[in-house]
């Protein structure tokens, strides 16, 4: 059932060179015929027919999905949702293994975010109200806190660049999800409809930006993204990662001590500092004085 799933979403050109395969074999395995007599007029070969265009790099139906899920996503003023980030890395025997961490986080633009991660692994917080950015880890009772920039997108820069924290799903939470797409988009169309993503009708569609392909399920009807599915075109190994968006919630109340850890009070302090800071070069060795 997998495989007639994904047939019925196969390129029209790939059905048409499939089509073409069969009516290959079926005619070796039919009986020869003799051939007709030729006239002149049908010796001449018939005049090759114009090659199909080939389809547009950026299919219009495929932008205007894509835009439209970041216009709404840009638009709320408050979003909550789940996100379920599943990846693959190489085992010590080779084959891929997955990992999986679940998230729920809630957003109040321009300024407010926060990211609970659950699990897999240890549990952890991050938090950011407009003027600091605090990660917090429940089970060591540690707490980091460091001032932030006045933007969502910018603070998410900066706890890249100061501490490596990076979430799967910053393109969803960004002020403006396209702009960052089309900086680099080569790619994109639309591939088709399916009813068993997140519950409800999505639009699938696939594109490649910043030396990524995904292929990306959006609700049809609220243009929310449901589902994306990534591979690394310079990964030799063509490991998979796959975010699964849930529990929508659109422009709720946000209760307004939500973006601060309970426990900060009594937290232990630490440095808001990368985890694995570069090393610094090596003294070199002061050439011995010839005597």
């Amino acid at each position: 059932m997998i495989g007639n799933r994904f047939m019925r979403w196969a390129s029209p050109l790939a059905m048409v060179a499939f089509a073409a395969g069969a009516g290959v074999t079926s005619a070796q395995t039919a009986p020869a015929k003799p051939a007709a007599p030729q006239s002149s007029a049908t010796k001449k070969a018939a005049p090759a027919k114009p090659a199909a265009p080939a389809p547009p790099a950026l299919e219009p139906k495929a932008i205007d999905i894509l835009k439209a899920s970041s216009s709404r996503l840009a638009a709320a003023r408050t979003m909550s949702f789940t996100a379920e980030v599943t990846y693959e890395s190489p085992s010590r025997q080779g084959p891929p293994v997955a990992y999986t961490t679940l998230s729920l986080v809630t957003v109040q633009r321009p300024d407010k975010l926060k990211v609970i991660t659950i699990g897999d692994g240890p549990a952890s917080e991050f938090y950011y109200n407009g003027k600091q950015m605090m990660a917090y880890v429940p089970g060591d009772n540690l707490l980091a806190v460091a001032d932030a920039p006045p933007t969502i997108d910018a603070a998410l820069e900066a706890a890249y660049n100061s501490a490596a924290i990076y979430f799967p799903f910053t393109d969803v939470v960004v002020a403006d999800p396209y702009k960052d797409l089309a900086s680099d988009l080569q790619l994109a169309y639309y591939v088709g409809q399916s009813k068993v993503v997140g519950g409800v009708t999505t639009d699938m569609v696939c594109y490649i930006a910043h030396g990524t392909f995904v292929q990306a399920w959006i609700g049809a009807e609220d243009k929310l993204p449901r589902s994306m599915r990534a591979i690394y075109l310079d990964d030799p190994e063509r490991l998979r990662h796959r975010l699964d968006l849930t529990n929508w919630k659109i422009d709720g109340e946000v209760p307004s001590d939500a973006f601060a850890p309970a426990a900060a009070a009594n937290a232990k302090r630490i440095e808001f500092a990368h985890p694995n800071p570069p090393k610094p070069p090596a003294a070199k060795a002061k050439p011995s004085k010839s005597k």
